[in-house]
Protein backbone atom coordinates (compact mmCIF):
# COMPACT_ATOMS: atom_id res chain seq x y z
CA UNK A 1 0.00 0.00 0.00
CA UNK A 2 1.44 3.43 -0.93
CA UNK A 3 2.22 5.67 2.04
CA UNK A 4 0.06 8.46 0.60
CA UNK A 5 -2.54 8.69 -2.17
CA UNK A 6 -3.78 11.70 -4.09
CA UNK A 7 -7.45 12.53 -3.79
CA UNK A 8 -8.06 11.04 -7.26
CA UNK A 9 -6.23 7.83 -6.36
CA UNK A 10 -8.07 7.52 -3.06
CA UNK A 11 -11.44 8.16 -4.74
CA UNK A 12 -10.68 5.49 -7.35
CA UNK A 13 -9.68 3.05 -4.63
CA UNK A 14 -12.96 3.59 -2.76
CA UNK A 15 -14.99 3.35 -5.98
CA UNK A 16 -13.42 -0.04 -6.74
CA UNK A 17 -15.23 -1.59 -3.76
CA UNK A 18 -18.79 -2.76 -4.45
CA UNK A 19 -20.73 -1.38 -1.48
CA UNK A 20 -24.17 -1.40 -3.08
CA UNK A 21 -26.87 -1.32 -0.40
CA UNK A 22 -28.65 -3.65 -0.10
CA UNK A 23 -26.75 -5.65 0.99
CA UNK A 24 -24.05 -3.03 1.74
CA UNK A 25 -20.95 -5.19 2.26
CA UNK A 26 -19.02 -2.13 3.45
CA UNK A 27 -16.63 -4.28 5.51
CA UNK A 28 -13.93 -4.82 2.88
CA UNK A 29 -13.86 -1.15 1.95
CA UNK A 30 -13.72 0.03 5.55
CA UNK A 31 -11.12 -2.55 6.58
CA UNK A 32 -8.88 -1.30 3.78
CA UNK A 33 -9.57 2.28 4.82
CA UNK A 34 -8.84 1.39 8.44
CA UNK A 35 -5.33 0.21 7.51
CA UNK A 36 -4.75 3.25 5.32
CA UNK A 37 -5.84 5.71 8.00
CA UNK A 38 -3.60 4.05 10.57
CA UNK A 39 -0.61 4.52 8.26
CA UNK A 40 -1.54 8.20 8.01
CA UNK A 41 -1.52 8.69 11.78
CA UNK A 42 -5.19 8.25 12.68
CA UNK A 43 -6.41 6.30 15.68
CA UNK A 44 -9.13 4.03 14.30
CA UNK A 45 -11.86 1.95 15.92
CA UNK A 46 -13.99 -0.55 13.99
CA UNK A 47 -17.67 -1.06 14.77
CA UNK A 48 -19.42 -3.95 12.96
CA UNK A 49 -23.23 -3.82 12.87
CA UNK A 50 -24.12 -6.90 10.84
CA UNK A 51 -22.76 -9.51 8.46
CA UNK A 52 -20.11 -7.72 6.36
CA UNK A 53 -21.43 -4.37 7.64
CA UNK A 54 -19.18 -1.87 9.37
CA UNK A 55 -18.68 1.67 10.69
CA UNK A 56 -15.38 3.36 11.52
CA UNK A 57 -14.43 6.20 13.85
CA UNK A 58 -11.01 7.72 13.08
CA UNK A 59 -9.31 10.42 15.13
CA UNK A 60 -6.30 12.68 15.10
CA UNK A 61 -6.10 14.15 18.56
CA UNK A 62 -5.08 17.75 19.17
CA UNK A 63 -3.02 19.27 21.95
CA UNK A 64 -5.66 21.91 22.65
CA UNK A 65 -8.42 21.16 25.14
CA UNK A 66 -11.23 22.27 22.80
CA UNK A 67 -13.71 20.01 21.04
CA UNK A 68 -12.67 18.59 17.65
CA UNK A 69 -14.03 19.21 14.16
CA UNK A 70 -15.95 16.21 12.79
CA UNK A 71 -16.48 14.98 9.24
CA UNK A 72 -19.29 12.54 8.43
CA UNK A 73 -19.47 10.30 5.39
CA UNK A 74 -21.06 7.02 4.31
CA UNK A 75 -19.50 4.34 2.14
CA UNK A 76 -22.58 2.46 0.96
CA UNK A 77 -24.19 3.26 -2.38
CA UNK A 78 -27.52 2.69 -4.11
CA UNK A 79 -27.95 -0.09 -6.73
CA UNK A 80 -26.84 0.42 -10.32
CA UNK A 81 -30.34 0.46 -11.82
CA UNK A 82 -31.54 -1.31 -14.94
CA UNK A 83 -30.10 1.12 -17.52
CA UNK A 84 -26.71 -0.01 -18.89
CA UNK A 85 -23.70 2.06 -17.85
CA UNK A 86 -21.36 3.51 -20.47
CA UNK A 87 -18.52 3.56 -17.91
CA UNK A 88 -17.53 0.79 -15.51
CA UNK A 89 -19.46 1.48 -12.28
CA UNK A 90 -16.49 0.39 -10.14
CA UNK A 91 -13.76 1.56 -12.51
CA UNK A 92 -13.15 5.16 -11.49
CA UNK A 93 -12.57 6.15 -15.13
CA UNK A 94 -11.65 9.79 -15.73
CA UNK A 95 -13.16 11.17 -18.94
CA UNK A 96 -13.54 14.84 -19.89
CA UNK A 97 -12.65 16.04 -16.42
CA UNK A 98 -15.11 13.72 -14.65
CA UNK A 99 -14.46 10.71 -12.46
CA UNK A 100 -17.12 8.05 -13.06
CA UNK A 101 -18.41 5.37 -10.72
CA UNK A 102 -21.26 4.40 -8.45
CA UNK A 103 -20.85 6.53 -5.36
CA UNK A 104 -18.56 9.11 -6.93
CA UNK A 105 -20.87 12.02 -6.12
CA UNK A 106 -22.80 10.21 -3.37
CA UNK A 107 -20.35 10.27 -1.65
CA UNK A 108 -17.00 8.48 -1.91
CA UNK A 109 -15.25 11.45 -3.53
CA UNK A 110 -16.14 13.58 -0.50
CA UNK A 111 -14.80 10.91 1.87
CA UNK A 112 -11.55 10.90 -0.09
CA UNK A 113 -11.48 14.71 -0.06
CA UNK A 114 -11.81 15.12 3.70
CA UNK A 115 -9.33 12.32 4.39
CA UNK A 116 -6.73 13.92 2.10
CA UNK A 117 -7.44 17.36 3.59
CA UNK A 118 -6.89 15.99 7.11
CA UNK A 119 -3.66 14.28 6.08
CA UNK A 120 -2.38 17.51 4.52
CA UNK A 121 -3.32 19.44 7.69
CA UNK A 122 -2.06 16.90 10.23
CA UNK A 123 0.27 19.30 12.01
CA UNK A 124 -2.39 22.02 12.30
CA UNK A 125 -4.86 19.44 13.59
CA UNK A 126 -2.42 18.17 16.22
CA UNK A 127 -1.62 21.71 17.31
CA UNK A 128 -5.32 22.51 17.59
CA UNK A 129 -8.40 20.69 18.83
CA UNK A 130 -8.15 17.57 16.70
CA UNK A 131 -10.43 15.99 14.13
CA UNK A 132 -12.72 12.97 14.05
CA UNK A 133 -14.10 11.08 11.05
CA UNK A 134 -17.44 9.30 11.37
CA UNK A 135 -17.49 6.78 8.51
CA UNK A 136 -20.66 4.73 8.23
CA UNK A 137 -22.40 2.06 6.25
CA UNK A 138 -26.10 1.69 5.68
CA UNK A 139 -27.00 5.35 5.14
CA UNK A 140 -28.93 4.82 1.92
CA UNK A 141 -31.57 2.63 3.57
CA UNK A 142 -32.36 4.92 6.49
CA UNK A 143 -29.08 5.63 8.33
CA UNK A 144 -28.82 2.04 9.61
CA UNK A 145 -25.08 2.29 10.30
CA UNK A 146 -25.31 5.61 12.13
CA UNK A 147 -28.22 4.26 14.17
CA UNK A 148 -26.16 1.20 15.14
CA UNK A 149 -23.21 3.43 16.03
CA UNK A 150 -25.13 5.60 18.49
CA UNK A 151 -27.01 2.59 19.89
CA UNK A 152 -23.85 0.68 20.84
CA UNK A 153 -22.91 1.49 24.47
CA UNK A 154 -19.31 0.40 23.82
CA UNK A 155 -18.79 3.15 21.23
CA UNK A 156 -16.90 6.24 22.43
CA UNK A 157 -18.86 8.90 20.56
CA UNK A 158 -17.10 12.24 20.09
CA UNK A 159 -18.51 15.59 21.20
CA UNK A 160 -17.39 17.75 18.27
CA UNK A 161 -17.63 21.52 18.12
CA UNK A 162 -18.93 21.34 14.54
CA UNK A 163 -19.79 18.74 11.90
CA UNK A 164 -19.25 18.73 8.13
CA UNK A 165 -21.32 16.16 6.21
CA UNK A 166 -19.73 15.56 2.82
CA UNK A 167 -22.88 14.87 0.78
CA UNK A 168 -23.11 16.13 -2.80
CA UNK A 169 -23.59 19.93 -2.87
CA UNK A 170 -21.15 21.05 -5.61
CA UNK A 171 -19.20 22.79 -2.81
CA UNK A 172 -22.19 24.94 -1.83
CA UNK A 173 -22.77 25.14 1.94
CA UNK A 174 -26.14 23.70 2.99
CA UNK A 175 -27.38 24.42 6.52
CA UNK A 176 -30.02 21.73 6.85
CA UNK A 177 -32.30 19.11 5.38
CA UNK A 178 -35.85 17.92 5.72
CA UNK A 179 -36.87 15.15 8.07
CA UNK A 180 -38.01 11.80 6.69
CA UNK A 181 -40.89 9.76 8.05
CA UNK A 182 -41.56 6.53 6.16
CA UNK A 183 -44.78 4.77 7.13
CA UNK A 184 -46.35 1.43 6.26
CA UNK A 185 -50.14 1.56 6.16
CA UNK A 186 -51.89 -1.83 6.27
CA UNK A 187 -55.50 -2.88 5.79
CA UNK A 188 -57.05 -6.16 6.89
CA UNK A 189 -60.03 -7.74 5.12
CA UNK A 190 -61.60 -11.18 4.82
CA UNK A 191 -60.74 -13.68 2.13
CA UNK A 192 -63.32 -15.36 -0.09
CA UNK A 193 -63.56 -16.95 -3.51
CA UNK A 194 -63.24 -14.46 -6.33
CA UNK A 195 -66.51 -15.70 -7.79
CA UNK A 196 -68.30 -14.85 -4.55
CA UNK A 197 -66.73 -11.51 -3.49
CA UNK A 198 -69.81 -10.57 -1.46
CA UNK A 199 -68.67 -13.13 1.14
CA UNK A 200 -65.35 -11.36 1.73
CA UNK A 201 -63.96 -7.95 2.59
CA UNK A 202 -61.51 -6.71 -0.02
CA UNK A 203 -58.39 -5.29 1.69
CA UNK A 204 -57.25 -3.70 -1.59
CA UNK A 205 -60.44 -1.65 -1.74
CA UNK A 206 -59.84 -0.52 1.85
CA UNK A 207 -56.30 0.48 0.93
CA UNK A 208 -57.53 2.29 -2.19
CA UNK A 209 -60.02 4.26 -0.07
CA UNK A 210 -57.22 5.17 2.35
CA UNK A 211 -54.91 6.26 -0.50
CA UNK A 212 -57.69 8.48 -1.78
CA UNK A 213 -58.05 10.05 1.65
CA UNK A 214 -54.33 10.55 2.14
CA UNK A 215 -54.11 12.82 -0.89
CA UNK A 216 -56.07 15.45 1.03
CA UNK A 217 -54.00 15.16 4.21
CA UNK A 218 -52.23 18.38 5.26
CA UNK A 219 -48.91 17.84 7.03
CA UNK A 220 -48.46 21.46 8.03
CA UNK A 221 -47.86 24.99 6.77
CA UNK A 222 -44.84 25.94 4.63
CA UNK A 223 -41.55 26.48 6.45
CA UNK A 224 -39.69 29.76 5.69
CA UNK A 225 -36.67 27.88 4.35
CA UNK A 226 -37.81 24.29 3.81
CA UNK A 227 -41.07 25.26 2.08
CA UNK A 228 -44.08 22.92 2.18
CA UNK A 229 -43.78 19.44 3.72
CA UNK A 230 -44.40 16.67 1.19
CA UNK A 231 -46.18 13.31 1.09
CA UNK A 232 -45.82 10.54 -1.46
CA UNK A 233 -47.28 7.03 -1.68
CA UNK A 234 -44.36 5.05 -3.05
CA UNK A 235 -45.46 1.39 -3.03
CA UNK A 236 -48.71 -0.60 -2.95
CA UNK A 237 -49.01 -4.34 -2.24
CA UNK A 238 -52.00 -6.66 -2.01
CA UNK A 239 -53.50 -9.94 -3.04
CA UNK A 240 -52.11 -13.41 -3.56
CA UNK A 241 -54.03 -14.61 -6.62
CA UNK A 242 -56.54 -13.18 -9.07
CA UNK A 243 -59.44 -15.43 -8.08
CA UNK A 244 -59.49 -14.65 -4.35
CA UNK A 245 -60.68 -11.67 -2.35
CA UNK A 246 -57.49 -10.28 -0.78
CA UNK A 247 -57.52 -10.17 3.02
CA UNK A 248 -54.40 -8.00 3.37
CA UNK A 249 -52.97 -4.96 1.58
CA UNK A 250 -50.44 -2.29 2.37
CA UNK A 251 -48.99 0.91 1.00
CA UNK A 252 -45.89 2.84 2.02
CA UNK A 253 -45.83 6.60 2.52
CA UNK A 254 -42.81 8.93 2.36
CA UNK A 255 -43.28 12.19 4.28
CA UNK A 256 -40.63 14.95 4.28
CA UNK A 257 -40.95 17.39 7.15
CA UNK A 258 -39.47 20.54 8.70
CA UNK A 259 -38.26 21.08 12.29
CA UNK A 260 -41.68 22.32 13.45
CA UNK A 261 -43.35 18.97 12.68
CA UNK A 262 -43.46 16.53 15.62
CA UNK A 263 -43.48 13.07 14.08
CA UNK A 264 -45.48 11.15 16.75
CA UNK A 265 -48.19 13.84 16.65
CA UNK A 266 -48.16 13.68 12.84
CA UNK A 267 -48.69 9.91 12.91
CA UNK A 268 -51.63 10.36 15.30
CA UNK A 269 -53.24 12.96 13.02
CA UNK A 270 -52.79 10.72 10.00
CA UNK A 271 -54.30 7.77 11.90
CA UNK A 272 -57.38 9.85 12.73
CA UNK A 273 -57.58 10.99 9.10
CA UNK A 274 -57.51 7.43 7.76
CA UNK A 275 -59.62 5.81 10.55
CA UNK A 276 -59.00 2.57 12.41
CA UNK A 277 -59.40 0.60 9.18
CA UNK A 278 -55.70 1.31 8.61
CA UNK A 279 -52.80 0.21 10.82
CA UNK A 280 -49.77 2.53 10.64
CA UNK A 281 -46.18 1.47 11.43
CA UNK A 282 -43.13 3.73 11.22
CA UNK A 283 -40.34 2.27 9.07
CA UNK A 284 -37.90 5.22 9.15
CA UNK A 285 -38.13 8.20 11.49
CA UNK A 286 -35.46 10.86 10.92
CA UNK A 287 -35.78 14.44 12.20
CA UNK A 288 -35.11 17.53 10.14
CA UNK A 289 -31.71 19.20 10.55
CA UNK A 290 -31.23 22.96 10.58
CA UNK A 291 -28.39 25.17 11.84
CA UNK A 292 -28.79 28.93 12.24
CA UNK A 293 -27.25 30.64 9.21
CA UNK A 294 -25.99 33.40 11.55
CA UNK A 295 -23.98 31.00 13.71
CA UNK A 296 -20.35 32.29 13.73
CA UNK A 297 -18.91 29.01 12.44
CA UNK A 298 -21.49 28.78 9.65
CA UNK A 299 -20.61 32.32 8.62
CA UNK A 300 -16.94 31.29 8.43
CA UNK A 301 -17.86 28.31 6.25
CA UNK A 302 -19.88 30.58 3.94
CA UNK A 303 -16.94 32.99 3.68
CA UNK A 304 -14.64 30.10 2.75
CA UNK A 305 -17.06 28.80 0.10
CA UNK A 306 -17.92 32.17 -1.48
CA UNK A 307 -14.86 32.36 -3.82
CA UNK A 308 -16.09 29.14 -5.49
CA UNK A 309 -19.46 30.66 -6.46
CA UNK A 310 -20.31 33.61 -8.69
CA UNK A 311 -23.50 34.61 -6.87
CA UNK A 312 -23.72 35.54 -3.17
CA UNK A 313 -24.30 32.46 -1.03
CA UNK A 314 -27.73 32.37 0.60
CA UNK A 315 -29.17 29.95 3.21
CA UNK A 316 -30.23 26.70 1.55
CA UNK A 317 -31.47 23.27 2.60
CA UNK A 318 -31.86 19.99 0.72
CA UNK A 319 -34.89 17.66 0.72
CA UNK A 320 -32.94 14.42 1.15
CA UNK A 321 -31.78 13.11 4.55
CA UNK A 322 -28.22 12.52 5.80
CA UNK A 323 -26.58 10.73 8.72
CA UNK A 324 -26.71 14.07 10.55
CA UNK A 325 -30.37 13.31 11.33
CA UNK A 326 -29.20 10.46 13.58
CA UNK A 327 -25.76 11.63 14.69
CA UNK A 328 -26.25 15.25 15.71
CA UNK A 329 -28.42 14.71 18.77
CA UNK A 330 -26.15 11.87 19.93
CA UNK A 331 -23.00 14.03 19.76
CA UNK A 332 -24.41 17.13 21.47
CA UNK A 333 -26.21 19.00 18.64
CA UNK A 334 -23.23 20.98 17.33
CA UNK A 335 -23.59 23.28 14.30
CA UNK A 336 -23.61 21.31 11.07
CA UNK A 337 -23.07 22.08 7.40
CA UNK A 338 -23.63 19.74 4.45
CA UNK A 339 -20.78 20.39 2.03
CA UNK A 340 -19.18 18.17 -0.58
CA UNK A 341 -17.75 18.10 -4.11
CA UNK A 342 -20.34 15.81 -5.68
CA UNK A 343 -22.89 16.89 -8.25
CA UNK A 344 -26.35 16.94 -6.59
CA UNK A 345 -28.11 15.89 -9.81
CA UNK A 346 -25.76 12.92 -10.23
CA UNK A 347 -26.69 11.11 -7.02
CA UNK A 348 -28.32 7.73 -7.80
CA UNK A 349 -27.98 8.31 -11.57
CA UNK A 350 -26.65 5.99 -14.27
CA UNK A 351 -23.03 6.92 -15.15
CA UNK A 352 -22.73 8.86 -11.91
CA UNK A 353 -19.69 11.12 -11.81
CA UNK A 354 -17.93 13.80 -9.77
CA UNK A 355 -16.25 16.75 -11.44
CA UNK A 356 -12.46 16.51 -10.93
CA UNK A 357 -12.02 20.28 -10.57
CA UNK A 358 -14.79 20.37 -7.96
CA UNK A 359 -13.06 17.54 -6.10
CA UNK A 360 -9.71 19.37 -6.06
CA UNK A 361 -11.42 22.60 -4.97
CA UNK A 362 -13.14 20.73 -2.15
CA UNK A 363 -9.84 19.42 -0.79
CA UNK A 364 -8.54 23.00 -0.66
CA UNK A 365 -11.80 24.16 0.92
CA UNK A 366 -11.73 21.47 3.60
CA UNK A 367 -8.07 22.27 4.29
CA UNK A 368 -8.94 25.93 4.80
CA UNK A 369 -11.79 25.06 7.17
CA UNK A 370 -9.53 22.68 9.11
CA UNK A 371 -6.80 25.30 9.31
CA UNK A 372 -9.16 28.05 10.48
CA UNK A 373 -10.77 25.70 12.99
CA UNK A 374 -7.37 24.78 14.40
CA UNK A 375 -6.37 28.40 14.98
CA UNK A 376 -7.08 29.91 18.40
CA UNK A 377 -9.78 32.59 18.71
Amino acid sequence: MPSTLSVIELTQKLLAFDTINPPGNEEDCLLWLCDYLKIQGFEVSKHPFGVRRMNLIARIKGRSSGAPLAFSGHLDTVPLGSTPWQYAPFGGDIVDGKIFGRGSSDMKAAVAAFIVACINQREAIRAGCGVVLLLTGGEETGCDGARALIGDPSVDLPRPAAVIVGEATANYPIIGHKGALWLRCETQGKTAHGAMPELGINAIYLAADAIGKIRSFEIGPPHPLMKKPTLNVGTVRGGLNINSVPDHASFDVDLRTDPSVVHPALINRLQNHLSDAVTITALVDLPAVLTDSLHPWIKRVIDACQPLHAEPITPRIVPYFTDAAVLLNAVGNPPCVILGPGEPNMAHQTDEYCDVQSLAACVALYQRLIGEFSQPG
